[in-house]
């Protein structure tokens, strides 16, 4: 008589032949898809929905790194989070916005001179929590006397893996902060963009968007050289400022130190 494992095959291309099978996502009935080795490594990785469901229907771009991801099936349904404000966000991207977020301690954010927080301009624009700048009183009135100017604090972003690539030398901007702090732009081919670095260096830099499933993905290039010379890294945090009265873009950086210490960097 034949053994149960002779005759159980893979619930995605059919193989019989697996010496072992693996637990793939949850089927409507509350057991688990079984998967061959190949089949279950590749749902394991993250990789089933690029492989299998590439041309299919329902891929949207994560808000926060840039990846694809596949929404259009129970395969991927816990491999990405709605934003409240619209959007999705990849599981990955989440969880490091979570410990971010623990790390910080999850303070009250500090006054600015005129009885604001420093968010409430994120918020007035409906820009999402993780976005929103986070830098004490004591660093923004170092930065402003820094460079001789009033400093409004816009929003932050944790760096991915992609957006810390020095050969992609690109930047993802989350649309909604896109689209209120940066020049207004109506094709994708963008417009050059001057943006000035905490020490007063001005880079020439390309903001332009992408279209993907009718959707705006908002891209800063000409990154290269920028990245390579502030070693740029998974983890850091780049945030943007604008220069009062002039209304100039800024960028900084925040490195992720030993110790779990966030440390300004000046770039």
């Amino acid at each position: 008589m034949a053994s149960s494992s002779s005759t159980k095959a893979c619930f995605q291309c059919g193989d019989s032949n697996s010496t072992q099978f693996r637990n793939g996502w949850r089927l409507r009935s509350g057991h688990f898809a079984q998967l061959c080795n190949r089949c279950g490594s590749l749902y394991e990785e993250g990789r089933f929905c690029e492989t299998f469901h590439s041309k299919d229907e329902g891929w949207r771009v994560c808000e926060s790194c840039g990846k694809m991801v596949h929404c259009g099936c129970i395969v991927s349904f816990l491999a990405y989070m709605l934003l409240d404000l619209g959007g999705v966000i990849c599981m990955q991207c989440s969880r490091m916005n979570f410990i971010l977020a623990r790390k910080r301690g999850l303070s009250s954010e500090p006054q600015m001179g005129n009885g604001e927080t420093q968010g409430d301009a994120a918020r007035r624009i409906q820009i999402d929590p993780q976005y929103r700048p986070r830098i004490t009183n004591l660093e923004l009135q170092q930065l402003g006397q820094k460079i001789k100017s009033v400093v409004i604090p816009l929003f932050e972003k944790l760096l991915s893996a992609s957006d810390a690539d020095h050969k992609l030398a690109r930047l993802v901007i989350p649309k909604k902060c896109a689209e209120a702090f940066f020049p207004e732009i109506t094709s994708p081919h963008g417009c050059p963009v001057k943006i000035q670095d905490t020490e007063g260096n001005e880079w020439g830099l390309h903001f332009c968007y992408w279209i993907n499933n009718g959707s705006k993905m908002y891209v800063l290039e000409g990154l290269k050289d920028y990245i390579s010379s502030r070693q740029w890294q998974a983890g850091d945090i780049v945030t943007f400022y604008r220069i009062e009265p002039e209304k100039k873009l800024m960028i900084g950086l925040r490195k992720t130190c030993a110790g779990s210490t966030l440390v300004l960097r000046a770039v």
